[in-house]
Order: C-alpha cells, then structure tokens, then sequence
C-alpha cells in the first residue's frame, strides 16, 4: 500500500471535493441523531452518546467511518486501479464463504459474526463491483459492442447478485442492477432499458389484473397483448422508420377491432387468446415478408421483442408462484393493492405512512414523534428510519433531507463528466447509480410505492455495515477525483 508524504498530502487537501465531504458529514450526523430520535425511550433515557444506545453505537460507527474515509484518502489512486481486480475477487470469495458459515438470522445467511461485531460483506461488494467494473470499460479497445463484451460487463455484475441471493438477502441483490445504467452511460444500446421498463410493467399490470376477466382471459393478459401491439407500431415507425410496414400493421389492428366489435354486436364472442394470438402470428408472417424490403436487422429486433414479450406475460404467474417466497408474494400484493393485510405483511407500510402523515409541514419536534416513542414502526431505526424524520421534521425536514442527497447525486454526476480517464467516469457512475437506487427505494417502501425489501437509506439508517460500505464507496471516488488534474488539462 503506497501512501502520500507531506507535499503530496497538502496538494491532496486542496484538490479533494471538500463540498461532498461536508455533504457526507451533515448526513451521517442527521442520520445518527435521527436514530437517537427513533429509539429514544422516555422511561429511561440515556445519553445520545450512551454507547448503550443504538445512536451512541451509530456515532461510532460513523467516527470509524471518518477515520476510514480519510485513510482511503490517502492511499495513491493508482492502488485502486491496479488491485480492483483481486478486490472483487475477494469480494466474491467471502460472499461465497458467508453462504456456509454465516448464522441463520431472520431467514437470511448474510452476516459474519466476529465476536461482539456483525459484518455484512454484501455490503461492500458494492464498492470492489464498481472498481471492477470500471477496471473493465478501462481497458485498451474495450467497448460494448460486441456479445462478449456484454458478458463481460454483465458477469461482473451478476456474479454477486447470485450470491448474495444464496444468502436469500434479496433486497441487497436487487442493489447491483442499477449498476446496467452505467453500462448505457457507457454505450449499452438503449434498447435494453426499453426492454427492462416493458418487462416491469408487464410483470405489475399482469400481477394486478389477473382476478378480472374480459373475452375470456385476465384483464392483464388483455392489457398486455394490447400493449404489445401498440409499442410494435411504435417501434415500426420510430425504430425502423417503415412508413410501409407501420400503414398496414395499424390497418390490420385497426380491420380486426372493428370485426371483434361488430361480431359483438352480433352477439358472437370472440375468445381473447385466439383473437390475439391470430394478430401477432399474423403480424410476425408479414413482418418475416417485411424483412425482404426493409431493415432486416431492425424489423429482427422488434420480432425478438413481440416473441419476448409474450413469452414473458406467460411466465409472470409462473414465476411469482414458484420463485418468490410467499413473504416476497405477499408484499408484492399489498403493494399493489391485490390484498389488504394491515396487521401482517402491509403493518409496517401502513404505520410508516400514518406516522410521515401526522408530521404535517413542520412536524411534531425533535423526540416529539407519537408514532415513534409508542414503537408502532418496527425496524423503525434502520429501514424505515425515514418516517421518524417524517414525524419529528414533517415536510419541510423529509424535503431537507431529499434536497441533500440531490445535491450529493448532482455533485456525484458533476464529479463524473470531469474525469479525464474512463476508470475514473465508470467508477463515479457507479456510485451515483447505487445512491440512486438505495434512495428510490427505501423511500418508496416507506410510503407503500414499493415493496419492503430491506433497503437501508444510505447514511441515515443504523448499522455499521451500510455506513462503512457507502464510506468505501464515497472516498475512492474523492480519491480518485482528487488526482483528475494529472490525468488531463482543464
């Protein structure tokens, strides 16, 4: 490990983002005084300090943290690039080591106990994915635009998402998919997002019209077909510019509605499965004649779309049954209003949302919060940490504490485009895309947008893990930015 001298530490002191450290340090306080806030009891209150308190812990966390943020400060940045391949590869190492030995805690295998201290490596894998990853789009001629390129990207990408689903931590994995938006930053062919949107909506459009019935198959199904259909013109006309192809594919849709509607008239039903699937097999025979005139390679693409998305339709019931736990079906139907259960799996959800209500625009006061003295929101320190700053801050609080890490992410990005070396961007993007996605989601979960996964809000909710991940994750990117004037001209 190569350290700076003197001269090198003075020049270090004047080029590091002094705004994103001071960034970082308002929110590790908030967030510890926001857990002193959540776990505070007036029956026997303790000091903020107490280290018997969860916040007095926090605080130690969060000195160890700062210590840690400015040790990596200090490690030449040439280091990070040369060893984030052995980084990642101990990562995986040691996650694939927690799935045998790690206790049996709440149903997960996700924590290294080590004496009096709990480790969660998912944690900071995070951070050793990023490095490898940009290590990847680093190298000489790298690019995506190839198949092997794509594996590459997305084997750095998948390899701790499978583990960390062994550990059957679910949430943490989903974490490392937002890294995909860093490989469109980077060139992935927008069409791959398109295709992520479609197979989200498709999957919650599927899920909550399946009791509805209309020509004879769910509603989903019904609104899906249609669906496809639509976006096939679309794609027709704005992706493969085919003004011909686009005229008599709508024509065609637009013959058979008006033949379904008229036979109902008639009083002739008509079965919604063979009335569809006569359309796209229909559509895909004209389209397969359409390749011989046209765009072949781009009228393939939105074949492989229509065949993708039909086949996915059919496989959302499949695989809500009998891949996701009956925890994880039974959020995801609260969430989305198939179900109503307010004392099992939407008790926390329902109670985080009557406690941000009752804050108002100013909020009840700091340690004034009834919701969270009188405990109504479980893991209300960690997860759901944000409803107590809801209570206590009410509107104006929750939208300071949003506004600061606008002001992170923008800074992240703003870091990012001034990098003079591709390592350096990828890595920053990273990094933005993890705070993003950490961010989304913990506040969509705490006001039922999403499904409670167990997604800490990045330097506010208690643990050391999430604290010293996001720190690792943070400082090697200031470390990295700190040296961008030797890499380039301004």
């Amino acid at each position: 490990m190569e350290l700076r001298n003197d001269n090198e530490n003075s020049s270090l002191l004047k080029s590091v983002d002094w705004f994103t450290i001071i960034l970082y340090l308002i929110m590790v306080v908030a967030g510890a005084i926001s857990i002193y806030a959540a776990t505070y009891n007036f029956d026997k209150a303790g000091s903020m300090f107490d280290f018997a308190e969860f916040s007095g812990k926090q605080f130690v966390w969060a000195s160890l943290s700062i210590f840690i943020g400015f040790m990596l400060l200090l490690i030449d940045r040439r280091m990070y690039e040369a060893y984030a391949y052995p980084a990642y590869a101990i990562m995986i190492l040691l996650l694939i080591v927690t799935i045998f030995i790690a206790p049996d805690i709440k149903g997960s295998r996700s924590w290294l106990v080590l004496g009096p201290v709990s480790l969660q490596p998912a944690e900071f894998a995070k951070f050793a994915t990023a490095l490898a990853l940009a290590k990847l789009f680093d190298t000489y001629g790298f690019a995506l635009n190839n198949w092997r390129s794509y594996a590459l990207a997305g084997g750095i990408i998948v390899l701790p998402i499978l583990c960390i689903i062994l550990e059957k931590e679910t949430g943490s994995a989903l974490v490392y998919t937002s890294l995909i938006f860093v490989l469109y930053r980077e060139g992935m062919s927008g069409f791959v997002l398109f295709a992520v949107l479609c197979a989200i909506t498709y999957f919650v459009v599927v899920l909550k019209f399946a009791a509805i019935m209309i020509m004879g198959i769910p509603l989903g199904n019904f609104i899906v077909f249609i669906m496809v259909m639509v976006l096939t013109v679309i794609m027709l006309a704005m992706y493969c510019r085919s003004l011909f192809l686009t005229r008599n594919v709508l024509l065609a849709y637009v013959i058979s509605a008006l033949g379904v509607w008229g036979l109902s008239l008639l009083d002739i039903n008509v079965n919604g499965y063979v009335y569809f699937f006569t359309m796209i097999t229909g559509t895909v025979l004209y389209l397969l004649y359409g390749m011989f005139r046209e765009d072949a390679r781009k009228i393939a693409f939105t074949l492989a779309f229509i065949g993708a998305s039909v086949i996915f339709m059919f496989t959302v019931d499949f695989a809500f049954n009998n891949v996701l736990q009956p925890h994880q079906q039974t959020r995801i139907k609260v969430t989305l209003g198939i179900e109503e259960d307010p004392r099992g799996a939407g008790y926390n959800v329902n109670q985080s949302k009557i406690a941000i209500g009752s804050g108002g625009i100013m909020g009840k006061g700091f340690l004034n919060g009834t919701q969270t003295k009188l405990k109504y929101v479980p893991e209300q320190h960690t997860d759901f940490i944000f409803c107590t700053i809801g209570e206590e801050e009410g509107f104006v609080g929750s939208t300071a504490v949003l506004v600061i890490f606008l002001a992170l992410i923008l800074r992240i990005k703003s870091i990012a485009e001034r990098q003079h070396t591709r390592f350096a961007r990828v890595y920053a993007y990273c990094v933005a895309s993890i705070l993003i996605f950490h961010l989304s989601i913990n506040i969509g979960m705490v006001i039922g947008l999403c499904p409670v996964i167990g997604i800490p809000l990045p330097f506010f909710s208690y643990g050391g893990s999430s604290l010293w991940g996001f720190t690792f994750l943070l400082f090697i990117l200031l470390r990295i930015d700190a040296d961008r004037k030797a890499y380039g001209s301004w």
